[in-house]
């Protein structure tokens, strides 16, 4: 069950400190009946689920998710990923969370919708 989205985070931990996978709405609806996923269809190409940082995330949204409504953004605490989540060098050199197993449902701190504004996508308060 996700967890309430609060200005400090959940449980001591920040919402600066969580990584975030964009995923489409029929994508976060099998990752919820299936309790795991290996993620999109370019982390199954890619062989790892990509997820984004705080830092991150409106230029994932914007790059790879432009013109597309009914997105889910899903926040995971990285701590609680293992050894399986690797820091790899991406777009202009940044360090990014790559997880190289499936992501399990009990890992997902909470998801909100990620609607699409005039201006790009509305990301949770406290998130960017």
């Amino acid at each position: 069950m996700p967890r309430p989205l609060t200005r400090s985070g959940f449980g001591g931990i920040t919402l600066a400190m969580m990584i975030y996978k964009i995923l489409r709405r029929p994508e976060w609806d099998a990752f919820r009946a299936a309790g795991q996923t290996a993620g999109a269809p370019v982390d199954l190409a890619d062989g790892f689920i990509h997820f984004s940082t705080s830092a991150q995330v409106v230029e994932t949204a914007a790059r790879h998710f432009a013109t597309e409504t009914n997105l889910v953004l899903v926040a995971v605490d990285p701590r609680h990923l293992g050894a399986a989540l690797k820091w790899e060098p991406s777009r202009g050199g940044q360090l990014f969370p790559h997880l190289y197993r499936a992501l399990r449902l009990a890992e997902v701190v909470w998801d909100k919708s990620l609607p699409l504004g005039a201006t790009g996508h509305i990301f949770p308060e406290g998130v960017i």
